[in-house]
Order: C-alpha cells, then structure tokens, then sequence
C-alpha cells in the first residue's frame, strides 16, 4: 500500500530564547502530527540585520492535513511562542516555522511559496535539508538537495552544528 499522505518538510528558526522555543516548537508539532524526524541544529549569524545569532533546523513528517490546515497550525505554533509579525522581512524572532515542501506540490499564490524559494537562497535552509533528505529532488530544479548543498556557495554563510537536542529541552 502507498503512503497518500504527503512528506513536508519544516523549517525551524529562533534567535530569542532560541532554546526554549526550538523545543517548545519540537514538542507542538509532534504533539499534533507525531514522530518527526529532525537534522542537526545549525547556528549561524544573522542574515540581513544585526542580531543575535540563530538556532535553525528542518523537521519532516507525513500529515493528512491540507496545506492550508497546516499553515494555521504553524502560524498558531509561532503565535503561542510569542511571534510578533514585523514589516521587515530580516528582523529577531521568537520562532519562525516556514513550510519548505509539501510533497512534490508547487504553488506560487495566494500566500503559499512552495517548493520555498530559501531553500536555494540560505544554508540554513539548505545544509539541515539535504541532511536528512539528500536524495529528494527539489520540485522546481530537479536537482537532489545533497547535490544542490554541494554546490552552494558556503562562503556566502557561515553555519555550524551545535550540540543542542530541541527534544532534550
């Protein structure tokens, strides 16, 4: 028997309380959507601003839920954890939880950006991706995300793994 539901795929970022709420993020999306498995958590500098560094890291899981189901319960998880929605586009977070993919679904309206275009643009996007799904192929490209994060040019962002369980918090 196939697996109908689709495969999506989470990123997860915070530099407030960066600990606590990656891990309160962890738990609410197990919580509502069970067994994840999640990459390493990656720390880099802020990107576009000055700030505090970030904790970033993607999660994936199979849900039956509609994109837009799961774009409510996202953006609920993000308000629980204090999210204030500013004008600017690179400013300090709480906790931003971005849907990177939505199976192999490709969608540019109404709100909804996917496949997400900072999975090509980021590595924090992209090296916690490719991590736990190196074979998968972008929707769009074509290309495999390992592929994809070895030639991503790594000198445009520093990132490196940090010793942090979200699920041990």
């Amino acid at each position: 028997m196939t697996n109908l539901m689709p495969t999506v795929f989470i990123s997860i970022g915070s530099n407030i309380n960066k600990e606590q709420n990656i891990s309160g993020a962890v738990k609410a999306l197990e919580a509502r959507f069970g067994s994840l498995i999640l990459s390493h958590v990656y720390e880099s500098e802020a990107v576009g601003f000055d700030g505090a560094n970030f904790y970033n890291l993607v999660a994936t899981f199979d849900t039956d839920a509609s994109l837009e189901e799961l774009d409510t319960v996202l953006t609920g998880i993000e308000d629980r954890h204090g999210r204030r929605r500013a004008d600017e586009r690179f400013t300090s977070r709480t906790l931003d939880l971005d849907l990177l993919l939505y199976g192999d679904l490709i969608r540019h309206d109404n709100g909804f950006e996917i496949p997400r275009r900072e999975i090509l643009e980021f590595a924090f996007v992209l090296q916690p991706l490719a991590e736990i799904a190196p074979d998968l192929q972008h929707p769009e490209t074509g290309e495999g995300f390992a592929q994809l994060w070895r030639v991503f040019d790594k000198n445009k962002q520093r990132l490196w793994a940090v010793a942090f369980d979200p699920r041990q918090e």
